[in-house]
């Protein structure tokens, strides 16, 4: 029996991608391919009397000018189908001649190169009827707003509430009450490679992308809906991915790269159309990480336990809904921390406003969600004279404690674990007065009047899976070649490796479930021709999901083998527990089938002179269940705490009037080699998940969540402010020192 669960196995596409031999979906060309280029809206509200594309067409090596006339069915959405895949007149969608935002997507223009493409976008004549401006979700949440979407009477398009115990009565119990008002920003996916990708007709006549994205069947359910078309007439391709963190479940290129394709193909011509965008174009095009307005009010006894909860969460969910709703979902279910709060009141809206539309990133709506309730919490530990640990473990969720939402958390509960391992990790040790450090929380640098470093402690928990009811599934197919005993496995998964590693793992477990060596294994992946249907590459499920339906092929695969069926061919679906959406007046739920758990110290240096704050060191520990390729799991530690990094200090994502000021990689700055911690201590925790294949858990988003808190924390200590608001750039640090 070979063993290759735990091991960090060398990553499939390790060499191809170190060589530059990993083509992505820009690097395809194709003979006599054809090349697109799209005009973006570029102002923020307006309604479109007309578009003339004469002078576009006049010009020489121009193929076709697309507008909205020529979508079929001009609507998608992940969520719910409130964008149109082109604005503007001639649309079979009431309300599709507008623009909502600078990225709305106006018209088409295929052509013999990608210069005359650009060329042509400037001779399109578009007439533009500018409308009322909104980009604060509070405002737009008024009576007299202006209606983004005038079919839905408000631009409030989700609401949540929970409503558990008493929170008044409890509040007038409380010792310590604390209260605070939170600002978190958007923030901009960076991924290294920018959206592109080629469509054909393939041999057997189906419209074909080739694309980066996060979910092969769902783009392809988006496609054929709005070409009209059957989704076998729709095939999606996934080759190497360069990023995603969310920013790929929603469609950029994928509908009309089709859209020009079949309409080529229509009149006749059969030319891959192919597209890159640049670097801007992808800034204003695809969506961001939501803005949150985060009210807080918590209550505790003297002794240090969390008795009420009240908080208000508004999400900015720009243009068009994208995946706000589930987003929001999260945020609703994670702001009261991972406590045990017996009175909680909560009540979260998200609103359409003028800005680029919002949606997944990594965490998904767990890092705003806790960066209030873990800053709520590290505030009631400083009001009561307690340690930020020590309050933490008198009031973590236990096994059989009920979430807000009226119902225990899965079994394999861990927290408590957790919080230990990584505060023994970063100095913190139990005493018999409780949980302390020695060492304390703050200290000056020797030498320097002005550097001050501290350290902050946070935790939190998050969602494997789809959440609140949404169908969850993943499937698998196992085929078995050889004569006496078997020569080669191959795998058949649609699920997508956007960069952290997915593929290698799938044959690892393949490999550990058909007791085969490694290199028998082979994959055949995220292609609809071939794969089913494996769910989204988000919500930290691939491997968990994944792993379960591999599991199941390859019993079934064995059982026809030994039933001396050759080839053995087996197909198998994996369905998790069911989970429940909230009630709409109590918020009572069953959430999700199975967490993971994270908790994370960082020590910060801060200059009070300046503001400039740096990280310094940072313990980060996981409970992933079992780590599979325990390589891989560093690696995701360490790429969540950088990118969480950037979200914390740097990356300061500015918009005026729905317009983005900071478009370029000059202006909005992410994390380089010089802003990475010194250092990063992956503390890798292993309490096997009753559900999980092995016992695994997902853990690609846990180590992103309590990084921005726990800075917040420490910040506190270096300067004696409590900073609410973030990024903390040097300048909004500096402002924040100064007396009121």
């Amino acid at each position: 029996m070979s063993h290759y669960i735990g091991q960090s196995v060398t990553r499939l596409d390790a060499v191809a991608k170190v060589k530059g031999e990993a083509l992505y979906p820009g690097d395809f060309n194709f003979p006599n391919q054809v090349y697109m280029k799209i005009l973006f809206a570029n102002r923020p509200h307006a309604r479109i009397k007309g578009i003339d594309v004469s002078d576009a067409l006049s010009i020489e090596g121009v193929l076709a000018v697309f507008t909205a006339a020529d979508v079929p069915v001009n609507e998608y959405g992940l969520i719910m189908p409130d964008q149109p895949v082109l604005c503007g007149p001639g649309s079979n969608k009431p309300f599709a001649d507008r623009v909502r935002f600078i990225g709305d997507q106006v018209a088409l223009v295929v052509a013999e190169s990608e210069a005359i493409a650009e060329k042509a976008l400037h001779a399109i004549h578009v007439d533009y009827e500018d409308l009322p401006i909104v980009t604060d979700p509070r405002e737009a949440m008024r009576e007299d707003a202006p209606l983004l979407h005038p079919d839905k009477g408000s631009n409030v398009f989700c609401r949540y509430r929970i409503r558990k115990g008493d929170v008044d009565n409890a509040f007038a119990q409380a010792d310590v009450i604390v209260e605070g008002y939170y600002e978190t920003p958007f923030q901009e996916h960076a991924y290294l490679q920018p959206e592109a990708g080629v469509a054909y007709i393939d041999e057997a006549g189906r419209v074909t992308v080739v694309v980066a994205g996060q979910w092969t069947h769902e783009d392809r359910e988006q496609i054929a809906h709005a070409l009209n078309l059957p989704e076998e007439q729709i095939r999606v391709i996934y080759p190497a991915i360069g990023g995603a963190f969310g920013g790929r479940e929603d469609m950029s290129v994928q509908i009309v790269l089709a859209l020009a394709a079949w309409r080529l193909h229509q009149r006749g011509i059969n030319r891959p159309v192919k597209i890159v965008w640049s670097r801007e174009e992808s800034i204003i095009g695809h969506h961001k990480r939501h803005p949150f307005y985060i009210r807080a009010k918590w209550g505790a006894t003297r002794e240090g336990k969390v008795i009420a909860a009240e908080t208000e969460l508004i999400a900015d969910g720009g243009a068009y809904a994208y995946t706000s709703t589930k987003v929001l979902g999260n945020a609703t279910l994670l702001c009261t921390g991972a406590y045990n709060i017996p009175n909680v009141k909560v009540d979260a809206y998200a609103v359409y406003t003028n800005n680029i539309p919002t949606g997944a990133f990594r965490g998904f709506g767990g890092p705003q969600a806790i960066f209030a309730a873990e800053s709520q919490m590290n505030k009631l530990a400083e009001a009561l004279g307690m340690d930020p640990v020590e309050i933490r473990m008198r009031n973590l969720l236990d096994e059989g404690d009920l979430l807000s939402v009226g119902t225990p958390l899965p079994k394999g509960v861990s927290i408590k674990q957790v919080v230990e391992t990584c505060a023994r990790a970063a100095g913190w040790e139990k005493t018999e007065e409780g949980w302390a450090r020695p060492g304390g929380y703050y200290w000056a640098i020797e030498g320097s009047a002005n550097l001050r470093r501290a350290i902050g402690f946070a935790c939190g928990f998050k969602n494997v899976g789809f959440s609140f009811g949404a169908p969850e599934n993943c499937w698998a197919i196992i085929e078995l070649e050889g004569g006496a005993e078997i020569e080669k496995a191959t795998l058949y998964h649609a699920g997508a490796d956007v960069g952290q590693g997915a593929h290698t793992v799938f044959v690892q477990m393949a490999a550990e479930a058909l007791g085969l060596p490694l290199e028998k294994v082979s994959l055949v992946a995220s292609d609809t021709a071939y794969t089913l249907n494996s769910g989204s590459a988000s919500a930290s499920r691939m491997t968990f999901m994944a792993g379960n339906a591999i599991r199941g092929a390859a019993q079934l695969a064995l059982e026809k083998w030994r039933n001396e069926e050759r080839p053995a061919r087996a197909v198998f679906q994996y369905r998790p527990p069911k989970t429940t959406p909230f009630d709409p007046e109590t918020g009572k739920s069953e959430p999700n089938f199975a967490y993971g758990y994270v908790a994370e110290a960082v020590e910060v240096e801060v200059d009070l002179e300046t503001g400039q704050t740096r990280l310094v060191n940072v313990w980060c520990a996981d409970d992933v269940g079992k780590a599979v390729n325990p390589q891989q799991v560093q690696g995701q530690i360490e790429g969540a705490i950088v990118q969480a990094a950037g979200y914390a200090l740097l990356e300061n994502f500015v918009t005026q009037e729905g317009q983005v000021l900071t478009g370029t990689l000059s202006t909005y700055l992410i994390p380089t080699v010089l802003d990475v911690p010194e250092r990063v201590e992956s503390l890798i925790v292993e309490y096997p998940d009753p559900l999980g294949p092995w016992g695994a858990r997902g853990m690609a988003e846990m180590p992103y969540l309590p990084l921005a808190p726990a800075v917040a924390a420490a910040l506190r200590q270096a300067t004696g402010h409590w900073l609410d608001a973030f990024p903390y750039t040097p300048e909004r640090v500096w402002s924040g020192l100064k007396p009121a």
